[in-house]
């Protein structure tokens, strides 16, 4: 009997197939294949008739000529994919009710000239006749694994005369009927997806999600016995029907079969054609224009999922954590064609928008969506948004052009206020989509009260890979303001996935932080003092320190042989960047001798150059012209540059935004395995802590579903207190008249008194925006809130110019003093080791899980080494509370449970051996 790919793979997937509803398709003596596109005729008609029987047979005879055509374009198969989810004239496919098309599936189907160029992938599936879907398999531990497979339909996809059969074909699965290795940065072994390419196919996992697991294997038909001994007839394989291997390799649960169920199944297939492909469309800065055809991640189809449901259960809020670099601004895209729909079932209209809190994030998501074939509405001014949200909503959906409002937050006022339409008795929807939803939304700040009132009835929709945990008076968990998360995918997934890369802290020797130590002393300067900045920014430390950044981008260019590689500085002030930048270049600018030596860099601060200039740095960094950026503040969050692999850090930077500048580095770039920190500041401790309350928050969601927001603040009669207790603070002040009070302001020498009078106003501006955020109309009057305001403004400004008295009273200028101390100061940077940030949180928690599992499964539980293996997995959890365990800690935990579950497995293999035995 044999024993190759097509026995222990290929005829297996293609009875899991029939057992899905796809009806098997014998190609001998079949007549009615059409040799340019691989269109079945017969059953491509007899499909078309049946969804549109008012339509005569000459005019699909002419739509068929027209499909011919178009699938003959240049255009990875758009003009093809867009007359296939049309909504207008013929219909190739029935959206709405699956079970009206033909589903089949066949093998070794010829694309190309038999007596020529050629290929004929293993398994070809067909809808209406259709040919959308193929998959390509191997058998286990093939030699070159999947990566073979992906260098063949690359050069299919140049060959000019496969054009027809690539531009059909919607989902290509390659696998090895492996299960994935989660170190593997190229496809070895697992089973991929992908969509065609002009260039390289990026293969996507497909992980599918535990709790739909059982349902979508209830939806395989129990085995036949007729069709399997078809199947084995027709590939001429009928004397392995009743061996072990077939058996076993028939199990739906192989990787294969998994992977085929989960993207397959009908009700999957119709989602993915339908709602998961995005055409990307642009020009470079050369001129040269650029067509991808990307396919949904299995991350962005989960959460688009459960968008929908979270819609259906009711709710209108709530959050989707997916990490940096895993494709937000996509997932937005893809949930506005599918969301469309969803509504237009509803007879409801739809409006989109995306907001975010920075002007060049506003450019960067419109792009976005641009190039992606959307209509992006840019909003330029508070006015346009008012008129905006008064127009009238139009329809669009397949059939029509989709748009999406792309604005800032700032646009949002309290005089933008929606009006309620209903045209033709159709209702109008907004959806809001919130980029980088852990910033800017402050329930005691205005930015989120004039949100919420622009549209009360809106969905909100937030986006973030880092959301705040804390809570506080002044900082909320995101969850308490934008609901429950709605999707949940962290950085170990994003790893294991190849969409991100893992990072590697570099550590530098400590003897300098002695050093400066002794300095603070000599010129006794105290810890926390805002002059020590001046010492990190003097040119006796600057210059080694430049000096080693630069050796360190040019070691490691020639590491990894790699001359296209920038680097960015995250600098201890916005001093020391002048100074670095400065001394950059007098040393380095124009002076390299050869490529590896950096020679460029560009100065990113808010007061250097105007924003037209920074941009134009920002773009030549990303398209390779500038080695390294000298930044403060700037660009350590939703800034995305492939090629940034060295991050330089030269301070400590807190909690959600550690991780935001950490993930600067970690886009996958040119086969790298890993994006490298350099940490001056000694990020570790900060770092641990920050991830493990993340790994907390992974394991439960905080927050409830809320009416409005009224369980988060205070309630109308404490807003009421707080009101009174105001206005007895400013009861000396003349507040009507805001001259007369900055008159008796100024008269107040004392900063403590000021402070006092300054804590009021603001708390009288918090509560206007939590009046407003919980709909307490009643309250606004109680108060002239705009009139305090104003006041606010003068105490700020009478502050100011105590503060400045101060300044230059005790404002000791320590240069000459910071001159003597670094006269003789040689500061010296050494790389002392490297480590991995260990961002995957959830790893522990899922070794854990098998581990667990493993132990369960096995047949003998009485064997001493089971009982051992026991002990040790119950001490190792017992001797250490590993929700509290920081990275070194659960580096060694890792290790330890790794070597118990490794044992496990294997007892659980040799038991499985005798067992059968």
């Amino acid at each position: 009997m044999a024993f190759n790919e097509d026995t222990r793979v290929k005829i297996p997937a293609i009875l899991t197939l029939t057992r899905l509803g796809y009806g098997y398709l014998s190609l001998k003596d079949r007549t009615d294949i059409d040799p340019q596109t691989n269109i079945f005729k017969d059953i491509f008609f007899d499909s078309l008739r049946k969804l549109n029987p008012n339509t005569a047979d000459e005019e699909l005879q002419k739509f068929f000529l027209k499909i011919q055509t178009m699938l003959d374009y240049e255009d990875l198969g758009k003009a093809f994919y867009e007359l296939l989810t049309s909504g207008a004239g013929i219909k190739l496919i029935d959206w709405e009710k699956p079970l009206r098309n033909t589903l089949n599936v066949c093998t070794e189907l010829t694309c190309g000239n038999k007596d020529e160029d050629s290929f004929r992938p293993d398994i070809t599936l067909l809808i209406n006749g259709m040919p959308l879907a193929f998959i390509e398999v191997k058998k286990p531990n093939n030699r070159e694994g999947i990566i073979a497979e992906r260098t063949r339909i690359n050069d299919r996809f140049k060959n000019r005369k496969f054009r027809r059969f690539i531009n059909i074909s919607q989902i290509l699965l390659f696998s090895n009927n492996m299960e994935y290795e989660q170190d593997d940065t190229d496809p070895i072994q697992g089973a991929f997806y992908a969509a065609s390419s002009k260039g390289k196919a990026f293969f996507n996992q497909f992980k599918e999600e535990k709790d739909n697991k059982a349902r979508l294997f209830g939806m395989l038909k129990d085995e036949n016995d007729h069709i399997e001994n078809e199947v084995l007839k027709d590939n001429n394989y009928a004397t392995m029907k009743y061996s072990k291997e077939f058996e076993t390799n028939k199990r739906p649960d192989s990787p294969t079969n998994r992977a085929i169920v989960s993207l397959f199944a009908p009700e999957r297939i119709f989602e993915l054609l339908r709602y998961g492909f995005a055409y990307v469309e642009y020009d470079d800065e050369d001129g040269l224009h650029h067509l991808e055809k990307h396919i949904m991640r299995y991350p962005q189809f989960f959460a688009s999922k459960a968008i929908q449901s979270t819609l259906d259960s009711g709710k209108k809020r709530g959050i989707i954590w997916h990490t940096q670099g895993s494709g937000k601004t996509a997932l937005a895209y893809f949930s506005v064609r599918w969301l469309t729909d969803y509504f237009a079932k509803k007879n409801t209209i739809p409006q989109f928008y995306f907001i975010v809190d920075r002007i060049d994030l506003r450019t960067q998501a419109g792009n976005e969506f641009n190039i992606r074939g959307l209509k992006v509405n840019s909003i330029e001014s508070k006015e346009d948004f008012i008129k905006h949200l008064k127009r009238k909503a139009t329809r669009s959906g397949n059939s029509g052009e989709q748009e999406i409002t792309v604005l800032n937050i700032h646009k949002f006022s309290e005089d933008a206020r929606a009006t309620t339409q209903k045209d033709y008795d159709i209702n109008t929807q907004r959806v809001y989509f919130i980029d980088e939803a852990h910033r800017s939304y402050s329930p005691a700040g205005s930015f989120l009260a004039n949100l919420i009132q622009s549209d009360p009835n809106a969905i909100i929709i937030s986006l973030t890979g880092t959301p705040l945990l804390d809570k506080g008076e002044k900082r909320i968990a995101s969850t308490e303001i934008f609901g429950k998360y709605i999707h949940k995918y962290y950085y170990d997934q994003s790893i294991s996935d190849g969409y991100t890369l893992r990072l590697i802290r570099e550590e530098i020797e400590s003897k300098y932080k002695l050093k400066l130590k002794e300095i603070f002393e000599k010129i006794q300067v105290p810890k926390g003092d805002t002059r020590i900045k001046q010492i990190y920014a003097h040119q006796n430390f600057c210059a080694p320190l430049l000096e080693y950044i630069a050796e360190d981008l040019r070691k490691s260019r020639i590491q990894h042989n790699n001359d296209t590689i920038g680097g960015m500085v995250v600098c201890h002030s916005s001093e020391q960047a002048e100074m670095l930048f400065g001394l950059f270049k007098k040393e380095y600018e124009g002076k390299a001798t050869d490529a590896h030596i950096p020679n460029t860099a560009a100065l990113i601060l808010h007061n250097a150059d105007d924003k037209a200039t920074r941009k134009n740095y920002i773009k030549s960094f990303k398209n390779g012209k500038i080695d390294l950026l000298f930044v403060f503040n700037m660009l350590l969050t939703g800034f995305d540059a492939p090629r940034l692999k060295k991050l330089y850090l030269g301070r400590v930077i807190k909690e959600h935004n550690l991780l935001q500048t950490l993930t600067r580095v970690n886009r996958p770039y040119q086969g790298f395995r890993y994006g490298y920190v350099v940490d001056f500041a000694d990020i570790k401790k900060e770092f641990d802590k920050t991830n493990r309350a993340y790994w907390k928050e992974l394991q439960t969601d905080w927050g409830e579903d809320m009416d409005g927001y009224k369980n988060l603040f205070k309630s109308a009669e404490e807003i009421e207190q707080d009101i009174k207790e105001i206005k007895d603070k400013l009861w000396l002040f003349d507040t009507l008249n805001a001259e007369v009070f900055q008159q008796q302001i100024s008269e107040i020498k004392e900063k403590k008194d000021l402070l006092n009078l300054r804590k009021a106003l603001q708390l009288a501006t918090e509560l206007y925006n939590i009046i407003r955020l919980n709909g307490y109309e009643e309250l606004l009057g109680k108060l002239d809130f705009n009139q305090f305001k104003r006041l606010l403004n003068e105490v700020e400004n009478r502050i100011g110019i105590i503060n400045q008295r101060e300044a230059l009273q005790n404002g000791e200028d320590i240069t000459g003093l910071l001159n003597e101390a670094l006269e003789d100061s040689i500061f010296v940077f050494k790389k002392t080791g490297e480590s991995a940030l260990d961002l995957a949180a959830n790893g522990l928690k899922d070794l854990l899980r098998k581990t667990r599992e493993a132990m369960g499964h096995n047949v003998d539980k009485k064997d001493p080494s089971w009982v051992s293996l026991k002990e040790e997995l119950e001490r190792l959890l017992r001797d250490k509370n590993w929700e509290e365990a920081e990275g070194a800690d659960i580096e060694e935990g890792t290790k330890i449970l790794t070597g118990i579950y490794g044992r496990i497995a294997e007892l659980n293999r040799k038991d499985a051996q005798l067992l059968v035995k």
